[in-house]
């Protein structure tokens, strides 16, 4: 795999390269422009992707899949240092729009001028980790064929927490906070309180936008109107492609209530329980603020400001 993306690297800079060098390369404010999607597993991720991929060629973007050894979401200070430079002085591939399952990277610390928008989506804890549950065993509608790490394995979720199995257990839950807190060996300590407040600093003051699962087409609306360089058309496609982009993961059982009470005393899921509620209301009140509903449909509200008083007058 890493050949062949070498290899479609070198092909895509011999040939915006083929007509000048790469310093005469110019962009145009609208194209200087990179999303970075950083997303956690089991939270719709594949399903939102898969829109940004329908959409590049008509829009006029690149889609880059960050594709990190064994799914490793801290980078090494090295890596680290490369991603940014790439992800800002690689002008052939802006706009950009940067996805993989990699934790928040502060941008600010390597000394860079613009920084890359940050979008993504939560999802409510114990779903998600449910679905990551079953996706091991059984793997999804999305790659069939694919042989999953826990194949075989028949035990339900139920079984795995009444049993005090180490893939259920309520550590499993640390994870969306960690992704947004960042590289910080803090973060990824169970149970931090410090993380859970860097990464509600993290969604309030460095990502554009995050959303939830649970309202994927909303998320995809505010975006398109906020952001139509990359989005134009996404809402549609979402509501017309029967449903097509959603990735179902297969054999899922939901848990009884025994089995979520039980996950629910544990002090990790209060803390990313908070952490979800946090960010659902912060995309609740951004949403209200965005649009309207009416006949039970949701519609964007037109630009509601403008400028007057406008001096010194102009002859």
């Amino acid at each position: 795999e890493r050949a062949i993306a070498r290899h479609e690297v070198r092909e895509i800079e011999q040939r915006h390269t083929a007509d000048g060098p790469r310093q005469d390369v110019t962009l145009d404010e609208d194209d200087d422009v990179v999303i970075i999607y950083n997303r956690v597993p089991k939270t719709a991720s594949t399903s939102f992707t898969n829109i940004a991929y329908d959409l590049c060629a008509k829009n006029k973007y690149h889609v880059l899949h960050i594709n990190t050894t064994k799914n490793n979401p801290v980078m090494s200070l090295q890596d680290q240092v490369r991603f940014v430079k790439n992800v800002t002085s690689w002008k052939e591939m802006k706009p950009g729009f940067y996805h993989g399952h990699i934790s928040y990277l502060d941008f600010a610390k390597f000394g860079v001028k613009k920084k890359p928008i940050y979008i993504n989506v939560i999802r409510d804890p114990i779903e998600r980790l449910v679905s990551y549950y079953y996706f091991l065993r059984f793997g999804d509608d999305y790659r069939p064929g694919l042989r999953r790490r826990k194949q075989g394995d028949k035990k339900t979720f139920d079984e795995c927490v009444a049993a005090g199995g180490s893939d259920c257990a309520p550590e499993k839950l640390w994870l969306q906070i960690p992704f947004f807190c960042g590289h910080s060996s803090e973060c990824w300590n169970v149970g931090s309180r410090w993380a859970l407040e860097q990464a509600k600093y993290n969604l309030i003051n460095e990502y554009f936008l995050v959303g939830v699962t649970e309202e994927l087409e909303d998320f995809i609306m505010l975006l398109e109107a906020a952001l139509p360089r990359f989005f134009r058309g996404a809402t549609e496609l979402y509501r017309t492609g029967k449903k097509s982009h959603l990735r179902k993961t297969t054999e899922k059982k939901l848990p009884t209530k025994e089995t979520i009470a039980k996950l629910q005393q544990s002090e990790i899921w209060k803390m990313e329980n908070e952490f979800y509620e946090f960010a659902l209301e912060q995309f609740q009140f951004v949403r209200a603020h965005a649009v309207r509903e009416k006949d039970g449909e949701l519609y964007i509200l037109a630009q509601n400001f403008f400028y007057e008083k406008i001096y010194p007058k102009s002859n």
